[in-house]
């Protein structure tokens, strides 16, 4: 076997990029990828999948400015009563969902089931999510190897033809590329990226249970001096 001179650039150029572009090759593996995707998720969970793309720049989440709030809640309560959080305005609806289940009288045990049901909830969304991604990264190969085979089959089926015969094997090659590509450079890094951030927010959101149970143990102890 002989290498190319070192001195003949047009040997190791780089093929231009039309040479890689089929859009045959890239119809069957994109089309099949998203028909199997389609056909194993539910509309909404596709959805939500196609949203969450728009998360991956973010920061992973971070609790401490819904722990500050709680603390100042917790200031609130205890100057002028659990009930004057009702004028409260709070935008997580973890957390909404916490006091007011204090407010109304609810004991510390429920407090922290409740956000440990809402934690468990999104985690479960969180993981739909990340199977859509994942199955994306399964089927995107499957469909490379259909491609491919197709691909070999026109080839056979043309051998008197020079020209279509190109034509097949470029089919056959590049639907394996796509593939792997789309696997490997899209759906699995994607995947991977929600699954630490869904992670670290289940992690981060459980450390609002004490904080806000402890909003419960007020109430109760009003309503015991009251009893008194």
């Amino acid at each position: 076997m002989t290498l190319p001179a070192p001195s003949d650039p047009a040997a190791w150029a780089i093929p231009e990029l039309g040479v890689l572009l089929d859009p045959l090759a890239l119809a069957i593996v994109l089309g099949g990828t998203v028909l199997s995707v389609l056909l194993r998720n539910r509309i909404a969970d596709v959805g939500r999948g196609l949203a969450a793309l728009a998360t991956l720049a973010r920061r992973p989440f971070d609790v401490q400015p819904l722990l500050a709030q709680a603390a100042a809640l917790d200031r609130i309560a205890r100057r002028h009563g659990l009930i004057a959080l009702d004028r409260s305005v709070i935008d997580d609806p973890d957390m909404a969902a916490a006091v007011a289940e204090a407010v109304d009288g609810a004991d510390p045990r429920r407090v922290e089931t409740v956000i440990a049901e809402r934690v468990a909830a999104r985690a479960e969304r969180h993981r739909a999510v990340i199977e859509l991604w994942s199955g994306v990264a399964e089927a995107a190969p499957a469909m490379g190897l259909i491609g491919t085979i197709f691909g070999l089959v026109r080839m056979f089926a043309a051998m008197e033809d020079p020209d279509t015969i190109g034509a097949a094997m470029a089919v056959a090659l590049l639907a394996t590329l796509y593939g792997a590509l789309i696997a490997n450079l899209v759906a699995m890094p994607v995947a991977a990226r929600l699954k630490r951030l869904a992670r670290v927010e289940a992690a981060e959101r459980m450390r609002l249970a004490a904080p806000l149970a402890a909003l419960a143990t007020l109430e109760r102890a009003r309503k015991r001096d009251v009893a008194a």
